[in-house]
C-alpha cells in the first residue's frame, strides 16, 4: 500500500507542477496543453485514492 501512497503524492505533485507551469507560461498552446496534463494527473490521482480507500476498506 506504501507504493500506492507514493504514486498518488506523485501524481499530486505533477498535477500541481503542470497547474503552476499553464498558470506561468504566455504561449497559450502550452498554457492548455499543461492545463490539460493537470486534468489528467487530478483525474488519475483520484482513482489512486479511491483505490487506496477501497484497500483499507478491506483490511
Amino acid at each position: 500500500m506504501q507504493d500506492m501512497v507514493q504514486q498518488l503524492e506523485k501524481l499530486l505533485t505533477e498535477a500541481s507542477e503542470c497547474a503552476l507551469i499553464a498558470d506561468l507560461t504566455t504561449d497559450k498552446d502550452k498554457r492548455e496543453l499543461f492545463a490539460k496534463l493537470s486534468e489528467h494527473y487530478s483525474v488519475l490521482a483520484a482513482e489512486v485514492r479511491k483505490a487506496i480507500e477501497q484497500t483499507a476498506g478491506k483490511s
